[in-house]
């Protein structure tokens, strides 16, 4: 296909993709049953954010590099999520306000049960395998890719062909193209389906650990910023176990889980196509940084805090949940005042640990500002200048320029190189 015809194709998608969200939207806050089911307005404009993200990514990254499959993969997932999420409120909204007047009910409930593994499936697998160069990173990793496509094929199958309700819930109609004779077979098909796809997930991931070993100064960057979203989608998981855990499997925590889970899974599309674009691809390494400091340091003030309200609240003889108004001054106090010497150790504990060239650099220029006040020898000061220069920036070449006196009327040349 011709490279003008390939871009109106991806913008015709997209426009298609943003049309189909107001219509979502509406419907949804139109059917009230559905609504509070789904918790409420606000997770529609989640659902938004999140098929947009992968959208816009996808129309980018197909529009200015369209030989890389990644940015036609997103725009699928896209529109995969798109066609989900309006069939799911068009059957809901038609179910619950029992019109008759909405044709094709049944038959959108049905699709919005498959149709969202054609946005998960790839995603999980095939982004990972080809990310970031868009090819698998030998040809014996190709199985993964087969294994993905059969698997996803065989779950798309069973689950478009199972008899009984839809998706299986009770309340749901019966699927009006199931297979009743079938039910044993599509169930070792959805079997089969789960183990393979689940291998190509594993797979996937592994093909990013031997890409992350090989790679170079660039590929390196560009996995780093996928590798940051996945930590931030399994922080979003933790979260949810974590509330479950706490209050219960309630329907406020369960909204709040998604909704969480939802939200952070829009940096995975945002981080490749950093990566890909390479748009401020070297601001990665200080936003891991900042990210580990600032989750340490808040654990850290918030565990300081608690204990602190707790030893004075038991001191006084007060009761733990409702501790003395001045031990919570206090403890409010003393977080503060800790706040930013706790930052400057962790900060360098996080550089030690993690940036040790960042942290090497610094302790370099240090030692140079102490040795500087001191120096006078312009010659052993120069020498030393370029060293610090080549250790802690590490260039190809590097060159001290002086300038020349002002009765000078020629340029002066390099004196010094390194």
């Amino acid at each position: 296909m011709k490279p003008r015809r390939l871009i109106v194709l991806t913008w015709t998608l997209y426009g298609l993709i943003v049309a189909s969200l107001p219509v979502t939207v509406l419907l949804g806050l139109a059917d009230r049953v559905g609504t509070a089911a789904q918790g409420g307005p606000w997770s529609y404009l989640i659902f938004t954010v999140f098929v947009l993200g992968f959208s816009t990514v996808g129309v980018l990254l197909a529009a200015r590099q369209p030989r890389n499959p990644i940015g036609w993969l997103l725009l699928g997932c896209a529109v995969g999520y798109a066609l989900a999420g309006l069939c799911q409120e068009y059957s809901s909204y038609g179910i619950h306000t029992k019109s008759s007047v909405l044709p094709g009910v049944i038959l959108a409930a049905w699709a919005a049960g498959w149709l969202f593994l054609t946005g998960v499936g790839p995603a999980a697998t095939f982004l990972l395998l080809l990310f970031p160069t868009g090819r698998v990173p030998s040809r014996r990793w190709r199985v993964v890719g087969w294994l993905a496509a059969w698997g996803m094929a065989l779950l798309l199958v069973s689950t478009a062909l199972a008899p009984g309700p839809i998706g299986g819930d009770r309340r749901a109609p019966a699927n009006p193209v199931g297979i009743p004779d079938g039910e044993q077979v599509l169930r070792v098909a959805g079997a089969l389906g789960g183990v393979a796809f689940t291998l190509a997930i594993l797979g996937a991931v592994l093909s990013l650990i031997v890409r992350f070993r090989r790679a170079r100064q660039v590929e390196r960057q560009q996995l780093k910023w996928l590798s940051y979203a996945a930590v931030l989608v399994g922080m979003a998981v933790l979260f949810q176990l974590l509330l479950v855990a706490v209050w219960g499997n309630t329907a406020l925590t369960n909204n709040l889980s998604n909704a969480t889970i939802t939200g952070v899974l829009v940096c995975v599309p945002v981080a490749v196509g950093i990566a890909i674009l390479r748009y401020r691809l070297y601001d990665i390494d200080r936003l891991i940084s900042r990210t580990l400091v600032y989750a340490l340091l808040t654990l850290v003030l918030g565990l300081g805090y608690a204990g602190v309200v707790l030893v004075f609240g038991q001191l006084s003889g007060g009761v733990t949940r409702n501790p003395p108004s001045w031990a919570v001054a206090s403890a409010t106090l003393g977080v503060a005042a800790l706040f930013q010497p706790a930052r400057r150790r962790i900060q360098t504990g996080v550089d030690r640990r993690f940036n040790r060239r960042r942290y090497d650099a610094a302790k370099t220029i240090e030692a140079f500002s102490a040795r500087l006040r001191g120096e006078i020898d312009l010659d052993d000061l120069t020498v030393e200048l370029l060293a610090v220069v080549d250790q802690t920036m590490q260039p190809t070449m590097s060159s001290l320029w002086l300038r020349a006196p002002i009765e000078a009327s020629k340029p002066q040349a390099p004196r010094w190189s390194y």
